[in-house]
């Protein structure tokens, strides 16, 4: 017994710690001090909680408590918000209703915890359309009360930093979920600490290894960057403090997570990211009116010093981000002959910057443009919710566009601004003035010129939309509209459209049956399907009432026939990723057998193995995962394991929606199977190269060259080379022999 209530002891004093150590926190914040309901919610939450733990064994009250701590001393809300973190999962894991946290701490904090009960569980649950539906949810919330989401990103951000407790199928999932919607979010909010975090911490799980070797290099070349940066501020130092200036500067190492992604993007190993740190500039501006000239006074003594990049100047000071983003941007030649960027910004500029809207607050009097920018956000998502898309995945992406859009200024032509993201087109804009104008598009005027409504708009463009009635909604536009509005609005257009045309189609059908005496029956919508090679009854129909098909002769022979083909069946059969249209025998044996193979354990690590005669796996066509890549399974209907490259945006969608489908995987040591790779080559072109190079491949390697293709143009080369490998140190020993050639400067595996 002793043994017990030493245990509990040890618990309580651990509890209590880290109670004390929410109120410190919430103490040395500027807000007012209202202790007594913080700790009557910590009191009440404990109670509530007492005998459960959470997975890694602690007490699930620590939980709540961390995720306050993160609202108040990360994001800096204020008494209202900490006492929801810390009852936010009261009402889900307990008997207390909503009423009850009403009654006892008021309603406002009551709607913030039925807000977060409503969205608990993640945003995805395991079916799509009850995925997208909790999405809603998070949203419609979202834009009654901000402190929903904000206490929601706290609950992610304290999960994924003690994700190690859950099995690995559950953490591909929970990091995928949090790369692909909460990182977005947090960005469009402000929160660039969080959304920084949150990035590196998913890339932590999803790609250990290469998170493991980008951080040993980052630590590797510490000293050589600050002797750098020591050379770099020496002498902005002296002026800014000749200046009489009170200020900080420092250097910000990029995370890990953007320069994994800069290296995958530009195929360019660790050592070519030459802007792997920011210098910052902090000053303190007791007027904010003055912090606007006092940045461009800066600016001008980095520029009397270093030459400056004309094209890489960002003034985000006279007019903010959409996310309330506030700072002056230049990149200047360093003394080491590299670019570097220097970040100018005001204690209050830094603060928002890093906490995002909440902190802006704290310095609001008045209505600003920056509050109003995020009702403009919030407003979208309110007619994005108002029209949503049938399809789960769609949905989300549509309300992705609307996340991680760079912006652009446009003007109306009596001279009103417009904000917009980068690459939006006259028709986006159309969409933003108003639905009907996007409608009835035909042209715009870009600065007085006449251009078609696909043109891409720059910032600082004027424009003036040109419309006409007999104008309509045109499918083909979908191709050349970025804003979520605008896809939003137009889908459902054409969704009308195309119900109208289904009906008229359905109705030839059935004309079509009755003058020729054939039963209504599912037999002969099948034989129409297989046909024309049509996956649904919609369809069909929409191509009938469109004129893309029609009822003859020949459609009469068909309903006479009996039976139906394998194969024919098989093509309406949709398989992940399979791009050419031949099934393979593995695949047509599914379709005849119709049989589900044993049932996958999800929670175990799968073994992917191939002896030559049989494998227990199917590779993903859209990302051509090879041994040694970081990969993951998604287990189909049949119980058929897909593998996809962990990184792959096929994958990161799956993870999002599908993530009891997921399934740990690890490569065997003895896969005897070849796999496609392709590597990209340039260099200097001279005589004998090419000769070297596919040498090195047949001969020395031993490594069958699949495809060749190699340009040359004023005396460099740049090819892609398709071969056959075993796993990815293959790969890697080819890349590393190709680069000894001396004409050669670059040799890196790109995505096929």
């Amino acid at each position: 017994m002793s043994n017990i209530s030493e245990a509990e002891k040890a618990d309580n004093e651990l509890i209590e710690r880290e109670f004390q150590a929410l109120l410190t926190d919430y103490l040395n914040s500027n807000h007012r001090k209202k202790v007594d309901i913080i700790e009557r919610a910590f009191r009440f939450a404990k109670e509530a909680h007492r005998g459960i733990r959470r997975r890694s064994g602690e007490p699930y009250i620590l939980h709540p408590i961390a995720v306050a701590r993160i609202v108040c001393r990360e994001i800096g809300l204020g008494s209202t918000s900490i006492c929801s973190a810390l009852l936010h999962d009261v009402v889900e894991d307990t008997e207390y209703t909503v009423e009850d946290i009403e009654n006892l701490f008021g309603r406002k904090i009551a709607m913030i915890v039925a807000g977060l009960t409503k969205i608990s569980g993640g945003i995805f649950g395991d079916q799509a359309s009850a995925q997208a539906e909790n999405f809603r949810k998070l949203l419609l919330t979202m834009s009654e009360d901000i402190r929903v989401i904000l206490i929601k990103m706290a609950d992610r951000l304290h999960n994924m930093r003690t994700l190690g407790s859950m099995t690995p199928s559950k953490q591909y999932k929970i990091a995928g979920e949090t790369l692909y919607i909460y990182a977005p979010l947090a960005h469009r909010l402000g929160l660039f600490a969080i959304k920084t975090e949150l990035e590196d911490l998913s890339f932590k799980y999803e790609h250990p290894d290469a998170y493991r070797q980008i951080t040993q290099k980052i630590a590797d070349t510490e000293a050589k960057r600050q002797a750098i940066y020591e050379d770099f501020s020496a002498p902005i130092l002296k002026k800014l403090h000749e200046m009489g200036l009170s200020f900080e500067m420092k250097a910000r190492v990029k995370s890990v997570y953007s320069i994994w992604n800069k290296m995958q993007t530009k195929n360019i190993p660790f050592e070519e990211v030459y802007d792997l740190y920011a210098v910052r500039i902090i000053f303190d501006c007791p007027k904010e009116e003055d912090e606007k000239k006092e940045c461009w006074n800066i600016y001008s003594v980095i520029t009397d010093i270093y030459k400056v990049h004309p094209e890489r100047i960002r003034d985000w000071v006279s007019r903010p981000k959409a996310n309330g983003y506030q700072a002056l941007h230049v990149t200047v030649m360093g003394p080491d002959g590299n670019w570097i960027e220097v970040q100018i910004r005001s204690r209050r500029m830094d603060e928002i910057a890093e906490r995002g809207f909440a902190a802006h607050w704290k310095y609001k009097v008045g209505n600003s443009d920056e509050e109003s920018e995020l009702d403009i956000w919030l407003k979208t998502i309110k007619e994005i919710l108002e029209n949503p898309e049938p399809n789960a995945l769609d949905f989300l992406d549509t309300i992705k566009l609307n996340l991680f859009a760079s912006e652009i200024f446009v003007f109306t032509p009596k001279g009103e601004l417009k904000t917009l993201p980068k690459d939006a087109t006259a028709l986006d804009f159309a969409f933003t003035l108003h639905s009907d104008m996007g409608y009835h598009c035909i042209a715009a005027k870009v600065n007085h010129r006449l251009v078609p409504i696909s043109q891409k708009l720059q910032s600082g463009d004027q424009v003036e939309i040109l419309t006409s009635k007999s104008q309509s909604p045109k499918p083909e536009w979908i191709n050349f509209i970025t804003t979520a509005k605008a896809k939003t609005r137009l889908m459902a257009a054409l969704r009308k459209d195309r119900k109208q045309v289904i009906v008229k189609g359905e109705e030839i059908y059935n004309r079509f049956l009755k003058e020729n005496n054939f039963e209504d029956n599912i037999r002969n919508i099948d034989k129409l399907l297989n046909h024309y090679k049509i996956d649904k009854k919609e369809e069909l129909f929409y191509r009938l009432g469109a004129d893309e098909i029609s009822l003859n002769d020949s459609t009469k022979k068909l309903f006479k026939e009996k039976g139906q083909n394998v194969f024919m069946k098989y093509l309406r059969i949709p398989f992940v990723g399979n791009s050419n249209n031949k099934p393979s025998a593995q695949q047509l044996q599914e379709v005849t057998n119709n049989e589900p193979t044993n049932k996958i354990d999800r929670k175990a690590t799968y073994i992917l193995k191939d002896d030559g005669s049989t494998k227990n796996y199917t590779i993903a066509t859209c990302c051509n995962p090879i041994p040694g890549d970081d990969v993951l399974g998604y287990v189909n209907e049949n119980e058929n394991v897909i593998v996809h490259k962990r990184s792959c945006p096929v994958a990161m969608r799956l993870k999002s929606s599908f993530g009891s489908r997921l399934v740990s995987t690890q490569w065997d040591d003895n896969i005897i199977d070849s796999f496609p790779a392709t590597i990209e080559i340039t260099g200097i072109d001279q005589v004998g190269v090419l000769n070297q190079i596919t040498r090195i491949i047949s001969n020395d390697l031993a490594v069958n060259i699949r495809n060749l293709n190699i340009e040359t143009n004023d005396g460099l080369f740049k090819g892609t080379i398709s071969v056959l490998v075993h796993n990815i140190k293959d790969v890697e020993r080819m890349c590393d022999n190709i680069k000894k050639i001396k004409e050669v400067k670059s040799a890196t595996r790109i995505m096929s």
